[in-house]
């Protein structure tokens, strides 16, 4: 097979050959990406890749002012222009050529009920199948070209965090810091933020999801970064806390909490056990210290294409690990009258089962 992206196409067309779905209809621009290796956000105009079985071809319906990039990265080459005053219904009619076809593949979750309402004005009697699960699932799995790029991402973050730490001083604002941090991911080569990035200092650190403001860094202020970078189509996430200053010794008794949290969860990654263990385990710490209302989320998450992917890291999970998954694992202890602290770690699992945590940065406290 020519590439990545011929044996993932070829896995899918087994898939739909198994389940007899006619044609799948991929809209979600991660997943095109996945299949073609062209990246795009169409914002509101349809993108659209077409498997079709029935004529044994696949093709792509996408924006006419995308069309010279994805000539040069799509390894699709039936790429079909739609001008912004075009329908693109009725070129994916003529594309298929026909107006009853068998079941037609979507991906749920990524379509709404004006495409479906389209859809079914093109398709008499239409049976739709959800094909999401199944590409969910093999994206689980990370292939060593996905590594590499995700390797760049950690490596990267790791760099611009120390680059940034070394210069947080007292009265510097969460904004500030923030700034810096975006400026200074494109100074070291990576393709843009993650996600928007959650620098939070003082009380505010106790929000998992704050944004940064116009706060300033105070004495014995816990500082919080949680961030990552956007890679040759991955994603990195990594959350570091420090103390500014001395701080006091219930700041150092969570720190020292969390930080066990984390290390034992990462000791219970294990091939074949279900990833609530995983959950179970760092909880079980934050618990036996008398901090277990403080952490009222999940422990991790799916990282990959894109930031929150499959799995989905809490107690209750009963899903397996495997070999070639990428995850996070984030535990924290967040007091609304004092601050949060949360350490946050990008694993992988090698093919042989050995886990190998990503990021590497240190993770004893550290004091500013």
């Amino acid at each position: 097979m020519s590439s990545i992206y011929e044996m993932r196409l070829h896995k899918l067309r087994g898939y739909l050959e198994k389940e007899r779905i006619e044609i799948a209809l991929i809209t979600n621009p991660t997943n095109i990406y996945y299949y073609t290796g062209f990246h795009s956000n169409p914002h509101e105009r349809f993108m659209g890749l077409i498997v079709d079985l029935g004529r044994a071809r696949e093709s792509m319906i996408l924006p006419a002012l995308d069309l010279e990039a994805a000539q040069q990265h799509a390894f699709v080459r039936e790429l079909i222009p739609c001008s912004d005053s075009e329908n693109p219904y009725n070129l994916l009619r003529e594309q298929v050529g026909r107006t009853r076809i068998g079941a037609l593949g979507l991906e749920k979750k990524a379509v709404n009920l004006h495409q479906v309402e389209q859809l079914q004005g093109l398709f008499a009697g239409l049976q739709v199948m959800d094909i999401e699960p199944f590409i969910i699932k093999e994206r689980l799995v990370k292939s060593e070209q996905d590594l590499v790029s995700i390797r760049r991402a950690v490596d990267i973050a790791e760099k611009v965090l120390e680059s940034t730490v070394q210069n947080v001083r007292v009265g510097m604002m969460e904004q500030e810091l923030a700034a810096e941090l975006a400026y200074k991911m494109r100074m070291f080569g990576g393709d843009k933020p993650a996600f928007e990035s959650i620098i939070l200092t003082g009380k505010r650190s106790a929000m998992p999801h704050g944004k940064p403001g116009a706060c300033a860094i105070q004495e014995n202020d816990f500082v919080l970064f949680d961030f990552g970078v956007y890679m040759e189509g991955f994603c990195s996430d990594i959350t570091r806390t420090f103390l500014m200053g001395e701080g006091t010794k219930e700041q150092s008794t969570i720190y020292e909490t969390v930080l066990t949290a984390n290390l034992a969860a990462i000791q219970a990654v294990k091939v074949g056990f279900p990833y609530g263990t995983i959950d179970q385990a760092g909880r079980s710490v934050i618990a036996a210290m008398g901090y277990g209302a403080y952490f009222n989320n999940r422990i991790g998450h799916g990282l990959g294409m894109d930031l929150h992917e499959a799995p989905s890291i809490h107690g209750e999970s009963e899903m397996l690990i495997e070999p070639g998954h990428v995850f996070t694992i984030e535990p924290g202890i967040y007091l609304s009258s004092l601050g949060g602290v949360r350490i946050e770690d990008d694993v992988y699992v090698h093919p042989d089962g050995h886990v190998e945590v990503l990021t590497r940065y240190p993770k004893q406290l550290r004091r500013l």
